[in-house]
């Protein structure tokens, strides 16, 4: 999603044509990413293939470019973040290239986002891997951050420090992904917004650039933000949680916002490629319209078939070595959602 979309965020490099959007953005809501879909908008009809699947859904390119040169993902840890977290994410990050994985695997998800193409055919790249890190464990900005902030705290990661190397500039194929942990509030989250991505403005940080947030919703809102391996006291008493399959609630429930956030950057990174709707302020991406879609079966209040691990953990796909729970994104080849566990895959 967008920055005005909650969970999204662009990034252009020809983008000059967007400064008038940026004061509407900067006070508008964002369309905040949750880890089921709102019931109430139930868009997709329920005679289709998937819960997910319409003819109603309008996916279109607006003739903008898209992440087609290989992929680089430059972590930033704002916070303190514990080694087996980073760990988890990681290899989330690097599973999406190792076609090898077992089946259903992460890079059997990202075959999904593959298919989209820029106006000479070219397709998003298959290579995704992660460059340089910063640590940020001092939190240089607070422990609370505004949406402006957050590009400060980007800011800080790619200019020169006296004992540290800044994140090189790559605004053609990079992706600065800042994760906040699990003791810092950011602007509207666990209200509308798990994460989101949008694109750095030179004003503040020098460099139009990609980038995303995504926090730890572990102490904070893991009900909202990490579901279903934590439930909201709202939904009652017969709705259990299910357990994470890396043992890290805050953290297996960041990866698929992670994965959400990634997907959409790759496919509309300066908000004139893949969206659905007329307003470019406040598009619907891949990711948007499958959100609440795990498995087979998935719309509204069911998330479709998943699998269970031998220690009982619930996922829908493998990583090298570990297992994940990832949404689904929209295949535009077919109009439907789809994903690599799929029943007749």
């Amino acid at each position: 999603m967008t920055m005005d979309q909650c969970h999204r965020s662009y990034f252009p490099e020809t983008f000059y044509y967007l400064t008038g959007i940026f004061l509407l953005l900067l006070t508008s809501p964002v369309n905040g990413w949750r880890p089921w879909a709102n019931t109430t908008d139930l868009l997709y009809s329920p005679s289709k293939k998937y819960e997910g699947s319409s003819d109603l859904i309008q996916l279109k390119y607006h003739m903008g470019p898209v992440l087609t040169a290989n992929i680089t993902i430059y972590p930033i840890w704002y916070g303190r973040w514990g080694k087996s977290q980073k760990r988890i994410i990681r290899e989330f990050i690097n599973s999406i290239s190792a076609v090898d994985s077992k089946p259903p695997s992460v890079s059997g998800w990202w075959k999904t986002v593959q298919r989209y193409t820029d106006q000479t055919g070219a397709n998003i790249s298959g290579n995704v891997r992660i460059g340089a890190e910063k640590n940020d464990r001092f939190y240089s900005h607070g422990k609370s951050l505004t949406r402006l902030s957050i590009q400060s705290v980007i800011k800080s990661a790619v200019t020169a420090a006296s004992t540290t190397l800044p994140l090189p500039i790559n605004s053609k194929s990079g992706v600065y992904l800042l994760l906040t942990s699990d003791d810092v509030y950011v602007e509207n989250f666990c209200q509308d917004v798990c994460g989101f991505h949008y694109f750095t403005f030179p004003s503040i940080v020098g460099y139009t650039l990609p980038y995303a947030w995504v926090g730890n919703s572990g102490k904070l809102c893991p009900g909202v933000c990490a579901y279903p391996f934590s439930v909201p006291d709202y939904m009652g008493r017969g709705f259990k949680a299910v357990k994470s399959p890396n043992n890290d609630v805050g953290v297996d429930g960041m990866i698929s916002v992670i994965a959400h956030e990634i997907a959409e950057l790759s496919t509309n990174p300066l908000v004139n490629a893949w969206y659905a709707g007329e307003d470019p302020s406040f598009p619907v991406e891949i990711a948007d319209l499958c959100e609440g879609i795990y498995g087979s079966g998935g719309g509204g209040s069911y998330m479709g078939q998943m699998l269970n691990g031998e220690d009982g953990a619930t996922y829908n796909m493998n990583g090298i070595r570990r297992k994940f729970l990832v949404q689904w994104v929209w295949n535009h080849v077919v109009n439907y959602c789809t994903g690599p566990n799929a029943l007749d895959q």
